[in-house]
């Protein structure tokens, strides 16, 4: 199985069935499949929504699409090594398009934050992804009111390159990032 190990961490790519089984089954079953101690995220609503969307309409879909690159289009479970529990979610948009980039997401349980571990789990990522020498740059969009994460992208070299407003379905003010090979 593939990972990425860092200080604190371990990152797991989901390939197309440990997606399907939590699509079906819950986190649960996901946490049973591999074999992590349960924890139960108490994410917000947004982030919730985010996330259960991107599972059904994003990540099962791509997964099955693209089966020997589907690190690139699915959710890492990011693993707390010491305790053996997922504490949250990072991932890609995708393999690097034709401009060199893709857009790097990423959500931690309220309980773990301010911890450093989504500082963490971004550099990780982002070091595996600089492996791919087609990937030029990596995107990213923070709420504005998100501080926390503003201050793990600036933490990891990410500038911010402009202010947009997006519809999930409502209005959010988002700032728009970049980081650079």
């Amino acid at each position: 199985m593939i990972s990425i190990q860092t200080e604190r961490l371990t990152l797991i790519p989901l390939d197309h069935s440990l997606l399907e089984c939590w699509f079906k089954f819950g986190r649960n079953a996901l946490e049973l499949n591999l074999q992590l101690n349960p924890n139960v995220f108490q994410l917000e609503v947004f982030y919730e929504n985010e996330m259960q969307h991107a599972l059904e309409h994003y990540w099962i879909p791509m997964t099955k699409k693209f089966p020997f690159d589907f690190m690139w289009y699915t959710n890492w479970e990011i693993i707390l090594t010491n305790k053996s529990c997922s504490i949250g979610g990072i991932g890609f948009s995708g393999m690097p398009d034709d401009q060199g980039s893709t857009e790097i997401g990423y959500a931690i349980d309220p309980k773990y934050r301010g911890n450093g571990y989504a500082k963490e789990a971004v550099k990780g990522m982002i070091d595996w992804a600089f492996q791919d020498l087609d990937l030029q740059f990596i995107r990213a969009e923070t709420p504005c009111e998100n501080l926390g994460s503003q201050s793990v992208l600036l933490a990891n070299q990410f500038q911010q390159v402009g202010r947009k407003t997006i519809y999930c379905p409502e209005a959010l003010d988002v700032f728009t990032w970049e980081r650079h090979r």
